[in-house]
């Protein structure tokens, strides 16, 4: 199972050239969502509009040498390492879902396009990195959703309490783990099981990549322009309207840190 492409054992009947054109078609649905998302929200015209009144309040201006070093620590802190999150537990389950998510993709592209089709056989080390991949998306995403979210774990809210704005985290979970179920039931040659859940594993993949304009799918290309305005303004002394830090703060003791929040 974890070393066999799961794409080219399904290619004797599903052309790869079908396969190839439902990954376009899904990066067009990501593409058209998010541009309709910017659209329909504003969210270009707010940002842009935030960028503007904070250069009319700034105090200082921001060489690009300096513009450049908030760039790279924007990247590295808040993009590549989540460094916003003071919860290590969110922390480390948006890692995990995060990096799983990019290696589960670009795993199956690679899979589709060089060797659905191929008479070589499909390095060892492509499924394993699909399967790896989608196991890290469901290790962070039903941890996260059984275990950290806020109005489960503070509020008592059933853990099975759906809203719109799950649909993102539940249809990528949705999409992973049928395709790890799937590939199960094809290593194992259990025909009708194997074709359920690849059905499954489509009709998810469609919801998830289709459903740009209704999830939070896109918050994954606002973020990092989010953040690096964050600390931009910070650096020429708009603040985004906030009150300067201080050298010390006011001190409650442990406060809300002395026990858990479990006040229901």
């Amino acid at each position: 199972m974890l070393t066999s492409n799961p794409f080219y054992e399904i290619a004797s009947f599903i052309p790869p050239a079908a396969m190839k054109t439902f990954v376009v078609v899904m990066v067009i649905f990501v593409l058209v969502g998010t541009i309709f998302d910017v659209i329909h929200k504003q969210s270009a015209r707010y940002f842009f509009e935030n960028m503007r009144k904070s250069k009319s309040d700034s105090t200082r201006d921001v060489g690009g040498g300096e513009k450049a070093r908030i760039a790279c620590t924007t990247a590295v802190h808040d993009v590549l390492a989540s460094g916003e999150f003071c919860n290590p537990r969110r922390r480390i389950a948006h890692l995990l879902t995060m990096y799983g998510f990019i290696i589960f993709l670009l795993a199956t592209a690679i899979m589709i396009f060089g060797y659905s089709e191929s008479s070589t056989a499909t390095p060892t080390v492509y499924p394993l990195l699909w399967h790896l991949g989608a196991f890290m998306v469901c290790a962070g995403g039903y941890w996260f959703w059984f275990f950290i979210r806020a109005d489960v774990a503070a509020e008592g809210l059933s853990r099975f309490r759906f809203m719109p704005a799950d649909l993102f985290v539940v249809s990528l979970l949705a999409s992973t783990t049928s395709a790890l179920i799937w590939s199960f039931f094809l290593s194992i040659e259990a025909g009708f099981l194997a074709s359920l859940f690849f059905l499954l594993f489509i009709v998810s993949t469609v919801v998830l990549f289709g459903g740009v304009p209704w999830s939070k799918f896109a918050h994954m290309f606002f973020k990092p322009a989010a953040a690096f305005q964050k600390r931009l303004a910070d650096a020429d002394g708009s603040r985004s309207n906030l009150p300067p830090p201080v050298d010390t703060p006011a001190k409650f003791g442990l406060g809300i840190k002395r026990d858990m929040p479990h006040h229901y």
